[in-house]
């Protein structure tokens, strides 16, 4: 395999986990999640919609049915990342990690989706 085609969907499978996650987590554990938001200052009316544009998201990367779909789906995760990690740096709660990790995993899945040899 390719070194650019593994670099991507290490990247992408990685930044999938985590999001499939936070959805799941969204929609199956509704009340640990909007003491979350509680804490972070952000409103609980926004979890489930935000748990499906994440899905609806993946769908769009994985699919290829359009470029534009894609690039809005990566902008998408890459601002919800760093908002996520500056919500966490700001209430000082020590849960940036995996904010951190889904940056860089969106980052580099964007740039090697560009550079990957197509089938």
């Amino acid at each position: 395999m390719d070194t650019k085609r593994l670099i991507y969907w290490v990247a992408t499978a990685l930044m999938a986990l985590i999001f499939l996650f936070s959805s799941y987590n969204y929609f199956f554990n509704y009340e640990m999640i909007a003491g979350f938001f509680d804490n972070l200052g952000f409103p609980r009316w926004i979890i489930y919609p935000l748990a499906t544009a994440k899905i609806l998201g993946l769908i769009a990367i994985f699919s290829n049915f359009s470029s534009v779909l894609k690039e809005w789906a990566y902008a998408g995760f890459f601002f919800d990342a760093v908002l996520a990690y500056s919500a966490h740096h700001m209430a000082e709660d020590g849960q940036g990690l995996f904010s951190i990790i889904a940056i860089v995993a969106v980052v580099v899945s964007r740039i090697f989706d560009e550079r990957r040899p197509r089938i």
